[in-house]
């Protein structure tokens, strides 16, 4: 008499375009060759980012030898709270299965990459809108029998490989698969497509959980992927800093010296060596007012470091000249192919998708030209751009980008330089009115330069925000109206927060009206009349 038996249950969780289905596939074969019963389906899924994609799989514990000719029937779909072992490719995807109630604490082994591919919601947000990792992984150790918790993309790009080699090393070493190891390296053979690099990949990942689930007393532990310093970032750019800036530097504070030169490094890329020594001006300014408020060295530091992080992202502010650039680069192409897994041999077609605002075309027009055209061009129908699909790896594609990246030298004198600077003058005079007070409410309104970001729309209604606040909470009458640093540093900290929680500033509004702040002027939205069209 067979002797009765629970399939082994695997759950995998994945987003598109990670091999999921792969290693499905690679799960049935190593089954199939141990001469284990098996069946694996999968359930493809729709999701904000590039689609979530679930794989289930049953496995017989035992072989066809010890079943006797008997045949077990399989389920197609998991049942929540008897799955033995789930392995998912993503942190919110384990979220995502944990609140399915696939993941009991009594028997199921979690498998989990602490990889974050971050949703529309996340990246919308005008704040860091990201999930907080160490919540996902405080449930997931909560629900589950076993855990185990490691970068597995970081690995999957060490071994130049798909993330779903690394899932299933990470199977094979959880200790629930009724077969060896090596059928599954045997499996990944077969396929023939990217063997050494998958194989690698499968002995990182099985490494990994082995070391997680039986630490050898003593053990080192695996050497973590060298980081490159702070310091080091304008190297990978191009050349050494200039002399000059070089000097210019020395005379910042090492703790400071770690944003301040990936920043010039980039700067100078951008647009120029005068554009990053305007930027180190501008940081000099910042430590100027860190003194004037009474800061301490502790607090001076603190403030130099947000202030000039900031500042360098505003700095850095996207235009059409950025965009052609950042979609030209070798490193961009590379980074496609690595993605697709497109082998050396193989054609890969890109097609870059435009909507181009008015006001982004005229930004490199000088400003008394763009301005006027603007205000001509207000109310007809192209003021909100116009859509455009372009084959950046055909050569009238990429010339088309190549040519509007070589027009950095414009960016100088265009409309859009002239405003963001215009723009940065006003916060940097903000922060001075507020010297006096004291340091608390220059680093709250130092810190409100995060709210510049995005391009567009976004970054139109983040300019605005900004200046709202600058006008209600640091405008030229600011000492008569605030005597308390405490106070006002305070309030300045909640319009902040209320204008990073609400993009189209209703919160903010809120806010700051406590203040006797007056309502913000209805904007124009321009009527356009259409003429019948007569049957």
């Amino acid at each position: 008499m067979v002797q009765a038996f629970r399939p082994v249950s695997i759950l995998i969780a994945a987003l598109g375009g990670e091999g999921g289905g792969v290693l499905c596939e690679w799960l049935v074969q190593a089954a199939t060759r141990a001469g284990h019963p098996v069946q694996g389906t999968s359930i493809p899924g729709v999701a904000q980012r590039t689609g979530a994609t679930t794989y289930y799989a049953e496995i017989s514990p035992l072989g066809h030898a010890e079943l006797g000719g008997r045949r077990p029937i399989f389920s197609l779909t998991p049942v929540p709270g008897r799955v033995d072992l789930v392995v998912t490719s993503e942190l919110l995807e384990t979220a995502r299965v944990l609140q399915a109630g696939h993941v009991d604490p009594d028997g199921t082994t979690l498998i989990a990459s602490a990889a974050r591919t971050l949703t529309t919601v996340e990246k919308m947000a005008m704040g860091d809108g990201r999930l907080d990792a160490d919540r996902l992984q405080d449930a997931a150790r909560q629900f589950a029998a076993r855990f185990v918790c490691f970068d597995m993309q970081a690995l999957a790009q060490r071994e130049q490989t798909l993330v779903s080699a690394v899932m299933l090393g990470a199977l094979a070493a959880s200790g629930k698969l009724p077969f060896a190891p090596a059928h599954c390296e045997a499996a990944i053979e077969a396929s023939g497509k990217g063997v050494a690099a998958s194989l690698a990949g499968f002995r990182a990942g099985y490494a990994e959980v082995v070391r997680q689930l039986a630490p050898v007393p003593g053990e080192a532990g695996v050497t973590p992927t060298p980081i490159p310093l702070p310091g080091s970032a304008h190297r990978a750019h191009g050349a050494p800093l200039a002399p000059r800036l070089v000097l210019a530097l020395e005379r910042f504070e090492d703790p400071a010296r770690e944003i301040l030169e990936p920043a010039v490094a980039r700067l100078v890329q951008y647009q120029d060596l005068r554009y990053a020594e305007l930027y180190i001006a501008r940081v000099d300014t910042l430590a100027a007012l860190a003194r004037r408020s009474g800061a301490s060295p502790a607090e001076g530091t603190q403030l130099l470091r947000e202030g000039a992080r900031f500042l360098a992202l505003w700095m850095l502010f996207d235009d059409i000249v950025r965009v052609a650039d950042l979609k030209t680069r070798r490193s961009r192409f590379e980074r496609v192919r690595r993605e697709v897994a497109a082998g050396p041999g193989d054609i890969v077609h890109i097609a870059d998708y435009f909507k181009p605002r008015l006001e982004e075309l005229m930004g490199l027009f000088p400003e008394a030209l763009a301005t006027a055209a603007l205000h001509w061009l207000s109310g007809r129908r192209w003021r909100r751009g116009f859509a455009l699909a372009l084959r950046v790896d055909s050569v009238a594609g990429f010339l088309m980008l190549r040519a509007l990246a070589s027009l950095r030298a414009l960016r100088r004198h265009g409309l859009r330089y002239a405003q963001e600077q215009r723009r940065i003058e006003q916060w940097l005079a903000a922060l001075g009115r507020l010297a006096p007070l004291g340091y608390a409410p220059v680093y709250e309104l130092a810190l409100c330069a995060r709210l510049v970001k995005g391009y567009g729309d976004t970054n139109a209604r983040a300019h605005e925000n900004l200046a709202r606040i600058l006008e209600t909470l640091a405008g030229p009458e600011v000492l008569a109206h605030w005597t308390d640093a405490s106070t006002l540093a305070a309030a300045i900290r909640s319009a902040r927060e209320a204008a990073l929680s609400d993009p189209d500033g209703k919160a903010l509004d809120r806010d700051i009206a406590r203040h006797g702040a007056m309502p913000r002027p209805l904007p124009e939205h321009p009527i356009t009349f259409i003429k019948p069209v007569r049957a």
